[in-house]
């Protein structure tokens, strides 16, 4: 995926989604990784048996951007308010407060922390930038890893049967 040339960092367009099968319930996770200069294209999903939506947003992300062999720019592209709201705004506060967020007036720990440290450690790797779309609105990226993920999690509801 990577351009191992030791030019400027690469540009690639990373798809992202997570859903669930009831909240918490079973879950999965996908990604799209697109290199526009090479034409290659990348493409994974997990699951868990036991999870939210919103962590399988943020794994959908996480393993995208660790799938990467080197620095590059580029271009979330998620559905995921939470994920979208979280890179943009939410993030550095949360650092400031030593991982807390403020809920009526007090500081309590951020809900899914271990994801979010994670992430944060992979943001600081590359260059991001987030575009925030609306799921099942026909975007035919964002519809496949639709799928990709609910069949992930779909797959692993029967393998456990």
């Amino acid at each position: 995926m990577a351009n191992q040339s030791g030019s400027a960092a690469d540009h690639v367009t990373l798809f992202t989604d997570g859903a669930c099968g009831g909240n918490p319930g079973p879950g999965g996770w996908a990604f799209i990784l697109e290199h526009p200069d090479s034409g290659t294209k990348k493409k994974a999903s997990g699951a868990d048996p036991a999870t939210t939506n919103n962590r399988m947003e943020l794994a959908a992300v996480i393993e995208g951007l660790a799938s990467l062999n080197r620095r590059c720019r580029v271009k979330l592209v998620t559905d995921s308010q939470y994920v979208a709201k979280g890179i943009e705004s939410w993030l550095s506060k949360w650092k400031s407060n030593g991982w807390k967020r403020n809920e009526g007036g007090r500081f309590v720990p951020v809900r899914n922390v271990d994801l979010w440290q994670r992430l944060d450690e992979l943001l600081a790797e590359h260059e991001v930038r987030v575009e925030h779309v609306y799921g099942h609105a026909g975007h035919p990226e964002n519809e496949e890893c639709d799928k990709m993920a609910v069949d992930a999690y779909k797959k692993l509801m029967k393998s456990n049967r």
